[in-house]
């Protein structure tokens, strides 16, 4: 039975898996109980036949045929794959030794009855074991009317008590056939739920991976780059400066360091995946102070800055601080200004930051930099927002808001 089972599952892979095939676990299960019950009934009714019939053609003739049916039944079972004794071969031998044993004796209904879930067991749709029932119950009522004509025991007894059976037997299976389609469907639908449950997974993983790199990327360009970027610049003017102003290319030297120790820090805080420890010192205004201290001495502009003593969460102070560094590397790289201006305030709204430059300004809608489009995807993390304003000829303006809870802003 297990070996027909296996090879259920195999015809199911090539025909696609019908409600009630073998190959379905519950049918598998219920094979295994059916198949137990009917080799104990043909052990029964072989030593029946045997022992308590009286020689003769008959009984030598019972004997063949239910030899031939349970024969059938060995051959189906331990031989699953043969090309001669299908599952249909043998419900036809099947139906037609319960013909024979009813013509040849009484005493069919055991195992009339107990065969009936083969016909759903081994069919391969409702309607086929609907058939075979059929078949079963005219081929057992036409052997019992051949034998007992019509007798008062065949319409009372023997026909009346075989069709309630045979009736019983098709509700039930046809019950019991929607109640596992109903479970294959069930099956179904979860193991797509399942299946869509891991693709969902797996999208959010990529999307995890490509934010953390989108990430990784943004901090890099507005710390390390920056910082190199910083070096270039300052090692370019200390090396102009070398014969004729030794002292101030020292001073560029020192800055020069200051800032590749500043890269360092932050290399090494973004390997831990850690925040930048110069903004965790101190206030966000401080924080600022220093960086815009450090960009007057390198760059020799002047820098105006009006910074309110604001406090607020890490996230915020990182977002002020790298828009400060990304809108001074611009203006160190592009604008040509003389002066700069930061302006840091407290609104109703959160947290403003404008940093305004007297610089050739440029085009906005032209520009295709990383910076900026990093600024304004920071600050929409925070549910912020990024405007730049500027016109050739007219400087730069860069204002960005990040609105803060109330009890997170304190003057």
């Amino acid at each position: 039975m297990n070996a027909w089972w296996r090879a259920g599952g195999r015809e199911n892979s090539d025909r696609g898996a019908a409600v009630g095939h073998p190959a379905d676990p519950f049918w598998g299960a219920s094979l295994r109980q059916w198949n137990a019950v009917c080799w104990v009934l043909f052990a029964a009714m072989a030593l029946g036949l045997a022992a308590l019939d009286r020689p003769g053609a008959s009984k030598y003739a019972a004997l063949a045929l239910l030899g031939c049916v349970a024969l059938a039944h060995l051959v189906l079972d331990r031989f699953p794959d043969n090309p001669v004794l299908r599952p249909h071969t043998y419900l036809w031998v099947l139906v037609l030794g319960l013909g024979g044993l009813s013509y040849l004796r009484g005493g069919y209904a055991a195992l009339f009855i107990v065969t009936l879930p083969h016909y759903w067991l081994f069919a391969r749709t409702p309607r086929t074991s609907i058939v075979f029932t059929g078949l079963a119950t005219v081929s057992s009522l036409t052997g019992s009317w051949l034998r007992q004509g019509w007798s008062a025991d065949f319409l009372s007894s023997t026909l009346v008590s075989t069709l309630i059976v045979a009736a019983a037997s098709v509700l039930i299976g046809l019950w019991v056939h929607a109640v596992v389609a109903q479970s294959r469907e069930r099956a179904g639908l979860i193991a797509e739920l399942e299946r869509t449950q891991l693709e969902l997974s797996e999208a959010h993983q990529r999307q995890g991976a490509a934010d953390e790199r989108e990430r990784m990327a943004r901090d890099i360009h507005d710390t390390l780059a920056q910082g190199f970027a910083s070096i270039i610049v300052l090692a370019e003017a200390a090396r102009a400066g070398l014969d004729t102003d030794p002292e101030r290319s020292a001073q560029q030297l020192r800055s020069i360091e200051n800032t590749a120790r500043e890269n360092l820090a932050e290399a090494r805080a973004l390997v831990g995946s850690a925040q930048s420890s110069q903004v965790a010192a101190g206030s966000v205004a401080q924080t600022l102070r220093r960086t815009l201290d450090r960009f007057a001495e390198d760059s020799g502009l002047t820098v105006t800055a009006d910074l309110a003593d604001i406090g607020c969460d890490q996230p915020t102070r990182i977002a002020l601080l790298r828009c400060t560094q990304e809108s001074l590397a611009n203006v160190r790289k592009h604008a040509a200004a003389s002066t700069v201006g930061v302006v840091l305030s407290r609104q109703p709204f959160g947290v403003e930051l404008e940093i305004t430059d007297d610089g050739r300004g440029f085009v906005v809608g032209q520009t295709r930099g990383f910076g900026l489009d990093g600024m304004r995807k920071r600050l929409a993390e925070l549910g912020g927002r990024l405007t730049v304003t500027s016109s050739v000829g007219d400087g730069t303006r860069v204002l960005a808001v990040i609105p803060t809870a109330e009890d997170e802003v304190v003057a």
